[in-house]
């Protein structure tokens, strides 16, 4: 699937798609992540005995954002349920199910589910996003 910039979509992704993006997190994306936002705990500054910190909750849900980004998707919602702690070093994949797509004059309305995995292949979020993508001026 491409896309070719904001006002034009050569694909829009259709009902069961499913679209993959993976990151691991580093000691400094979580620190650089805690200045931006002014979240430094303790889980997020002073690393683990294995040397680890956890990575904040809303810098593991932002792998979504990579995906809306490629799709020049508008978020309108986006839910979270965080069940377990992600730790920098630990590769994270993000899996995009396209539930639902409505045409419009205008857009397209999806509604997404979006499961993260680490590598261990465990839940560490489950979430769902609703949003739209503008239909190309031609």
């Amino acid at each position: 699937m491409t896309t070719d910039g904001p006002d034009e979509h050569a694909d829009v992704p259709a009902e069961g798609d499913v679209i993959t993006h993976e990151r691991t997190f580093t000691i400094e994306d979580v620190r650089e992540f805690g200045e931006i936002t002014g979240d430094r705990q303790s889980i997020h500054t002073d690393p683990d005995e294995d040397g680890r910190l956890i990575a904040q909750g809303l810098l593991t849900g932002s792998l979504m954002t990579k995906i809306g980004g490629d799709l020049s998707y508008i978020a309108q919602t986006m839910t979270y349920e965080f069940r377990r702690p992600v730790f920098t070093g630990e590769t994270i994949t993000c899996e995009w199910t396209v539930e639902s797509v409505a045409e419009r004059d205008d857009r397209y309305l999806l509604e997404n589910d979006v499961v993260y995995r680490n590598e261990a292949d465990k839940i560490v979020v489950d979430a769902s996003t609703s949003g739209l993508i503008w239909k190309s001026e031609t």
